[in-house]
């Protein structure tokens, strides 16, 4: 079992920036890909952005592209997502999810991933 525990998340101005972060424990295997999805009120959950075990593959919603990034410290365990130019778009609660990819492939979908935090929350609103 794997355990993962977001944080990093609450309330900006639109064009403010936070960090969220996501701290993996229990049975931490190699090639894990690691992954932020986001859910709004009323919206289906949606992914955010993706990182490869090594951290050497990236891969961002157009939404976010140019706005946010991902990195990892496999040492530590953790995930971090640090987002820019935040809009009131950008509202919703953010999921860490992470699982196996043994094939070292891109992973964008929900049901790709086998472990879920239990969410923080953004909100970006003047």
């Amino acid at each position: 079992q794997v355990q993962l525990v977001e944080s990093g998340g609450g309330s900006v101005q639109p064009g403010n920036s936070l960090r969220l972060s996501c701290a993996a424990s229990g049975s931490i295997v190699s090639r894990y890909s690691m992954a932020w999805f986001r859910q709004a009120p009323g919206n289906e959950r949606e992914f955010v952005a993706y990182i490869n075990w090594y951290g050497s593959t990236t891969y961002y919603a157009d939404s976010v592209k140019g706005r946010f990034t991902i990195s990892r410290d496999n040492a530590k365990n953790t995930v971090h997502l640090q987002m820019s130019s935040l809009k009131p778009e950008d509202t919703a609660v953010y999921y860490c999810a992470t699982g196996p990819n043994p094939r070292d492939v891109l992973l964008t979908t929900s049901n790709e991933y086998v472990y879920w935090g239990q969410g923080t929350q953004v909100t970006v609103s003047s």
